[in-house]
C-alpha cells in the first residue's frame, strides 16, 4: 500500500524499543542465546505492546453485489489488516465497533469477537462484526509471519475450488451457451438461477392471488403469500435446466439459486423433476429459520438442499446439522462470524456428517478470508465467486499470484496475513462517487450509544 491515511511508522523508535526488551531478557544468558523467544515474528512489531490505533474505510464498487466496504485497522506498530464487511451492507456496521477496538491488542482475536460479537445479527447486519475479525486475523498473520490457515491448524487444500453462477437469460437454448461458455473458462461446479421470474407473462404457470405489492413479494415468508407453480410451470422450468446439462453435461456439478417465494408444496415438486438433472443442491428454498418445513422438503425431495447464507448464529447451524434438515450448509464468511467461527461451523458439521459449500461476493479480500478458511476446513466443497466477468476484480489487490482463479481454482497463498495487499490506485478507480479513500473517521471515536451492557 502506499500508506496514505495511515500513521507514520518510526522504524528507529521500534528498534529501540525492541533491542532494550531483548537487552533485559539477555541478562545471566550468554550472547549466544540473546534472542527473541519466538523468533518468526515480524521485525515490525512487538507483539505484547501492539495497540489498535485506529479503523478506516472505504467503499468499492462493481458490477454484480455491491458496494463492497473495505475497512482497514491500524496499529501503533505500522501492521496493519485488511477486512471486508459484507456485499450491498453500509460501513456503519463496522465503524461502530472502533471505539470499542481501539486501545486494545488485535492479537487477541477471540476476546475482541466475544466483546463486539453482540452488534452482528443476520445477513448484513453481521457484516461490521466479521470484517473486524477478519483484519485481526491479518495482522495476527503479518505480525507472526504466518498465513491465516495455519493458525487455524493447517490446511488441507492447496488449491479452493470455486463455482460460478451463469449470466441469466429468457431462452433457454442461450441459458445453455453462455453456460457452455462458463465451462470452457475451466470451471469444475456450476450454479445457475432458476426462478419463477422467468415464467413471468406465461399464463398458467404460476398460482398466487393477484395486487400482491412489493412487500409481500420480497419480504414476506413463502409460507404467506399462496405462491405455487403448476405443471406447466414445472416443465417450462425444467426446459432451462436441461439446456444447460445438454450443453455442460453431467460429468460436473451443477447447484440452483432464487427459485422465487414458492410454497413447501411446490419447492418438492420442483425437487422431484429435477431429479433426472442430478443437481448438487437447490438453495434458500425457504427462510432459513423454518427448520420443521426444511426437513420436511429435504426427506421429500431427492433433489439435495442447502442453506446458510444469511445465518450469524453457531447454534442456527448447529441446528440444521444436528435435525439433519438440509443436505449442505453454505455460510458466508461475512455474516458466519468471520473466519474462525465459520472454521468451526464446518468443523461442526463434519461431526453430523454435512457438507459445508461456502457464498461469497465481495471483492479480493473478502476472497482471501474465505480462501483460508476453506483450506483449513476438513469438509469443504467449493466457494462461490461473483465477480467472472468483472475485468478488474483482481486488480484490486497486489501480492498474490495471478491470475487469482486458474481453471476454476484459487492457491492458497503462503504469504503472512491473509496474503494481500490493496492496489490504492486501481481501487480508488472505483470508488463509490462522492467518498474518500481510507479518510480519518473521528467521528465514529466514541461510542454512539451505551448498549455493551447486555446485563445487570
Amino acid at each position: 500500500m502506499s500508506g496514505e491515511g495511515r500513521p507514520g511508522y518510526n522504524r528507529r523508535s521500534v528498534l529501540k524499543s525492541s533491542l532494550a526488551v531483548l537487552a533485559g531478557s539477555a541478562l545471566g544468558r550468554t550472547a549466544q542465546a540473546a534472542e527473541p523467544e519466538i523468533r518468526n515474528v515480524n521485525p515490525a512489531s512487538s507483539p505484547s505492546a501492539l495497540k489498535i490505533t485506529d479503523m478506516r474505510f472505504a467503499v468499492v464498487v462493481k458490477p454484480g453485489p455491491s458496494p463492497c466496504v473495505l475497512i482497514r485497522i491500524d496499529t501503533n506498530q505500522g501492521v496493519y489488516g485488511l477486512g471486508e464487511v459484507r456485499d450491498i451492507a453500509g460501513p456503519q456496521y463496522a465503524m461502530v465497533l472502533k471505539s470499542r477496538i481501539v486501545g486494545e491488542n488485535p492479537l487477541n482475536i477471540d476476546y475482541l469477537f466475544q466483546k463486539i460479537a453482540q452488534f452482528g445479527g443476520n445477513a448484513r447486519q453481521a457484516g461490521g462484526v466479521c470484517a473486524v475479525e477478519m483484519a485481526l486475523w491479518d495482522i495476527a498473520g503479518k505480525v507472526y509471519n504466518i498465513p491465516v490457515y495455519q493458525m487455524l491448524g493447517g490446511k488441507w487444500r492447496d488449491s479452493i475450488r470455486i463455482y460460478a453462477d451463469t449470466t441469466e437469460s429468457q431462452d433457454p437454448k442461450e441459458y445453455g451457451r453462455r453456460a457452455k461458455e462458463r465451462k470452457a473458462m475451466g470451471l469444475t461446479w456450476m450454479k445457475m438461477d432458476l426462478g419463477i421470474d422467468v415464467l413471468d407473462g406465461i399464463p398458467g404457470t404460476v398460482m398466487r392471488p393477484a395486487g400482491l405489492d412489493k412487500w409481500e413479494l420480497h419480504d414476506q415468508p413463502n409460507p404467506f403469500i399462496a405462491t405455487e407453480v403448476t405443471d406447466k410451470g414445472i416443465d417450462r422450468l425444467c426446459e432451462y435446466v436441461a439446456a444447460v446439462r445438454e450443453n455442460i453435461g453431467y460429468d460436473m456439478p451443477l447447484s440452483m439459486d432464487h427459485l422465487g417465494h414458492i410454497g413447501v408444496k411446490s419447492v418438492i415438486r420442483l425437487g422431484k423433476a429435477y431429479e433426472k438433472f442430478n443437481l448438487e443442491w437447490m438453495e434458500d428454498v425457504i427462510p432459513w429459520y423454518y427448520t420443521d418445513l426444511l426437513k420436511e422438503i429435504r426427506e421429500a425431495s431427492p433433489t439435495p438442499i442447502l442453506t446458510g447464507e444469511d445465518i450469524y448464529q453457531f447454534s442456527d447451524f448447529e441446528t440444521l446439522c444436528k435435525e439433519h434438515a438440509v443436505d449442505k450448509i453454505h455460510p458466508d464468511l461475512a455474516t458466519s462470524g468471520g473466519i474462525l467461527q465459520t472454521h468451526h461451523i464446518g468443523d461442526m458439521a463434519f461431526r453430523y456428517g454435512v457438507p459445508m459449500a461456502m457464498h461469497f461476493a465481495g471483492t479480493p479480500v473478502g476472497c482471501m478470508a474465505c480462501v483460508h478458511c476453506a483450506a483449513a476446513t476438513r469438509n469443504f466443497l467449493a466457494l462461490e465467486n461473483h465477480s467472472l466477468d468483472v475485468t478488474f476484480w483482481q486488480e484490486l489487490v497486489t501480492g498474490i499470484e495471478k491470475p487469482i482463479i486458474d481453471r476454476g481454482f484459487i492457491k492458497v497463498p503462503d504469504s503472512s496475513g491473509l496474503g494481500v495487499m490493496l492496489n490504492d490506485d486501481e481501487v480508488k478507480r472505483h470508488l463509490k462517487p462522492g467518498t474518500g479513500y481510507f479518510e480519518p473517521t473521528p467521528m465514529w471515536d466514541e461510542p454512539q450509544s451505551w448498549d455493551d451492557a447486555l446485563f445487570s
